[in-house]
């Protein structure tokens, strides 16, 4: 009996890697002499970087970047086989980088998520995947696309420096100085997300609250989000409001998309497809997968949703070990996965539930694989 294990994070407690070592553990008290592997993987949120290189191996690329606020911080990407790279825009512009007392979405820039594109470019890579979730920018992806070269005008002519406040300033832009390695090079944007550009459902008012925006500033950059869309659309003959996913972290989605010509993907099925997860699957028996916190959101572009739409679609059953189970959690059944099984076994605060966390799950996989023993008695 073969067993694959691909875990998301149980965020703040287990790792995808740990996950996999405590259900090889209990599989083989249970079924001793099993055949056991493991590969780590997420969603295109934080950790995919790591999750990808864990998986076929790479290295890492560190790097001094321009942060959100436009000051100095580390950062660092993977390079893969086949002059592929992986980056989390989160490591170069993402909300934790910014403290909370100085968030304000109309000053931070997405300038540090292109240095480390044009370093990509520079070092040979012509595939590049970018999960760009977790953002602390709403500049319409200005900044990331001035650090490839283009130059967003106001009306004198005068370069705009791409931050949020600067998008009622647009007037024009040029791309005649783009890198030119943008042409020969694949972006892949991992988005999960469907938020057009502007609207009550875009990237200002949908996601600018979060990064520090008051009422006040949102209105102010929604009408600076308008006027960027309305130049888009003048220059380059694209509604990016009909465009989903172009709301995606403050704007960077349409960015990508207009100017590199990005594809949106999924996030968990890119980081599958990077993982070569469809041809880990040879020979399994059964897939053991799973998340912290299982509910309506697990079918939207989770790991769980991914993982078990490949097992169906090879005819591979999948389970699941979840920290809790919310509203909407079984319409995971729908994507592939055969059962649930939660790791707390009893009444107790979510601290407790926390602070137990390695104990609880590996509590849960014995009872996990001991039902899977029982059924193939049956």
């Amino acid at each position: 009996m073969k067993f694959l294990f691909a875990s998301d994070s149980f965020k703040g407690t287990l790792s995808s890697k740990k996950t996999g070592e405590l259900l090889a553990q209990a599989a083989g008290e249970i079924f001793p002499g099993c055949e056991c592997a493991q590969v780590e993987v997420a969603d295109g949120g934080e950790g995919t970087t790591d999750a990808v290189l864990s998986a076929v191996g790479g290295r890492t690329v560190s790097l001094s970047v321009s942060g959100p606020l436009r000051t100095m911080t580390e950062c660092s990407y993977g390079i893969l086989s086949g002059e592929r790279a992986v980056m989390e825009m989160a490591a170069a512009s993402g909300l934790p980088l910014v403290p909370d007392e100085l968030r304000d979405p109309r000053r931070t820039s997405t300038y540090g998520t292109g240095e480390m594109i044009a370093d990509a470019l520079s070092r040979g890579c012509r595939d590049i995947s970018i999960a760009i979730g977790g953002s602390a920018t709403n500049d319409g992806g200005m900044g990331c696309m001035r650090a490839l070269g283009v130059r967003f005008l106001d009306s004198d002519g005068r370069e705009l420096s791409g931050c949020g406040q600067d998008l009622i300033k647009v007037d024009r832009i040029d791309i005649s100085g783009l890198n030119p390695l943008v042409k020969e090079t694949s972006f892949t944007v991992m988005c999960d997300v469907t938020n057009p550009l502007c609207g009550e459902n875009g990237a200002t008012y949908t996601f600018g609250g979060q990064k520090g925006g008051t009422p006040e500033i949102l209105s102010e950059l929604e009408k600076g989000m308008l006027n960027y869309r309305d130049v888009i659309l003048r220059q380059f003959h694209v509604n990016m409001d009909e465009v989903a996913g172009s709301g995606a972290a403050g704007g960077l989605g349409a960015a990508l998309m207009v100017f590199l010509n990005g594809k949106l993907k999924s996030g968990i099925a890119t980081v599958l497809d990077l993982i070569e997860f469809d041809r880990k699957l040879d020979g399994v028996s059964l897939v053991v997968t799973g998340e912290g916190a299982a509910d309506w959101q697990s079918v939207f572009g989770k790991v769980m949703q991914g993982v078990g739409l490949r097992c169906r679609d090879h005819g591979i059953p999948a389970v699941a070990i979840v920290g809790s189970m919310g509203k909407g959690a079984e319409d995971i059944f729908d994507c592939g996965i055969d059962s649930i099984i939660t790791t707390v076994n009893g009444v107790m605060p979510l601290s407790e539930a926390l602070d137990r966390a390695e104990e609880l799950y590996l509590s849960a996989a014995r009872r996990m694989f001991r039902m899977l023993k029982a059924g193939k008695s049956l």
